[in-house]
């Protein structure tokens, strides 16, 4: 199953040491690359975090913030970390000094600065591992919709390879009356212009001309590449980068289709061609 990069994961919290919440969102992007929001007193968490999501993540730009409410705590008496306030006051002091400017402070956003007040009776480790517990059911919540993405995604991409299978027909089956066109339009300007060529003469211009327009080689690439995007979708996993490069040979393939068309119907098919393939490429870019 392949997966989309871009999806959106809320993940609430509610414990005995309060509420809060994970938001975990993604986009496309060509590596993986991860960006926390956290409050000051869990900055600390930052690689546990950061290795959880590279153990569960291939690609994507991940954003990451964790919301936390201690005020409803049901753990017991909240206390003051008398250390913290007294620095805080100490570099108010200072600031007062240095700008001349004296005024009465905010006792509450003193209390409000993180770490400043604390709950008596949590464990940090258990309250650090019931966190931790909830980022993992907030990234498998991501995973899921990532591949809900995904699977819409497939639907489409084999939508544009059935159009290109098509398109290769058409062209596979046109190639013969094509060429039995040009001989007899060949044919015509020369008796036109009253040129008479050797019976051998004549068959090398024409394999010259067949070798010039043919386009089974064309046509065969792009079966195969058909038929590898199509396996790569079934298998599923990190595959959007060797998409990224089927697209640049797929393309490749038809721009030569394109170049070598003698006819309005080879023409349009290879354009066609371009347009699925260009329609895919979209989609790809967001697939992890």
């Amino acid at each position: 199953m392949i997966r989309s990069m871009t999806a959106f994961a809320r993940q609430p919290i509610e414990k005995t040491w309060g509420t809060g919440a994970w938001e975990i969102r993604s986009v496309n992007s060509r590596f993986l690359e991860t960006n926390f929001r956290l409050p000051e007193a869990y900055r600390y968490l930052e690689f546990k975090l950061r290795e959880k999501l590279r153990k569960k993540l291939q690609r994507g730009k991940v954003d990451c913030s964790l919301r936390i409410d201690t005020a409803n705590s049901e753990t017991g008496d909240l206390t003051i970390d008398k250390a913290l306030v007294k620095s805080l006051f100490k570099s108010y002091e200072e600031l007062e000094l240095i700008t001349g400017v004296t005024q009465q402070p905010n006792l509450t956003r003193f209390l409000s600065w993180p770490g400043v007040i604390q709950s008596a009776e949590v464990d940090s480790e258990q309250m650090e591992a019931e966190l931790l517990a909830e980022l993992d059911a907030g990234i498998d919540q991501l995973i899921q919709m990532r591949e809900r993405e995904g699977n819409s995604l497939a639907d489409i991409i084999n939508q544009r390879l059935q159009g290109m299978t098509e398109q290769v027909a058409l062209v596979r089956k046109e190639m013969p009356e094509i060429i039995q066109w040009q001989k007899n339009k060949i044919l015509s300007r020369f008796e036109e212009a009253q040129v008479e060529l050797e019976e051998q003469r004549l068959e090398q211009e024409m394999v010259l001309i067949a070798q010039k327009i043919d386009v089974d080689e064309e046509l065969d690439r792009l079966d195969t590449h058909i038929h590898e995007v199509g396996r790569l979708i079934k298998k599923g996993g990190s595959v959007g980068r060797r998409l990224d490069f089927l697209m640049q040979e797929l393309n490749r393939e038809a721009n030569t289709l394109g170049s070598k068309s003698i006819n309005a119907k080879t023409t349009a098919a290879s354009v066609e061609l371009k347009v699925l393939i260009e329609q895919m490429r979209e989609q790809i870019q967001n697939i992890e």
